[in-house]
């Protein structure tokens, strides 16, 4: 099964008094406009999950949104309070392992630092942290069904080595 984690692409500023719900905040167009980049050379590499979790908060489900349009088939897209920040690992694979029968690629959309958590979590340093700049995306495979630990980081892109 290969897994995609993905950091929410550019959004507004965190405190920015246009959005003091911060869970509303969006992303910005030239971030929509990036991002819609990545998935475009992605895809033409084979990146093509088939079903897509998002963290509920909007910038989040907007970048998951940019997958879904970018990828042929339209996967479908499932909004969970695990990939919240601060959301709960164990719930989120959970999840994953009940998808994973029907599915051999899924994506994950969050927020930082839980993203790299939990990418360093997949490939086993259960207390470690890989960085993933904004839209960066991590691709993880497993021979079996997704755990903790057993996961091997296949490649770890950015808009920017990209070229986006």
């Amino acid at each position: 099964m290969d897994l995609f984690i993905i950091r929410h692409a550019w959004a507004g500023h965190y405190g920015d008094p246009d959005w003091p719900d911060d869970s509303q905040r969006p992303l910005t167009e030239d971030g929509k406009r990036r991002f819609a980049r990545v998935v475009e050379v992605l895809a033409q590499r084979d990146f093509r999950p088939q079903i897509i979790a998002s963290s509920p908060l909007v910038r989040c489900r907007q970048t998951a949104d940019i997958v879904a349009e970018g990828i042929s088939g339209g996967p479908e897209i499932v909004e969970l309070g695990a990939l919240e920040p601060g959301g709960d690992p164990q719930a989120l694979l959970s999840w994953t392992t009940g998808q994973a029968g029907q599915c051999e690629r899924i994506a994950w959309v969050g927020h930082a630092p839980d993203v790299g958590r939990l990418t360093a979590q997949m490939i086993g340093d259960l207390g470690g942290w890989v960085r993933l700049a904004k839209g960066a995306v991590a691709a993880i495979r497993f021979d079996d069904m997704p755990e903790a630990g057993s996961g091997e980081l296949r490649w770890l892109v950015t808009a920017k080595l990209l070229g986006c």
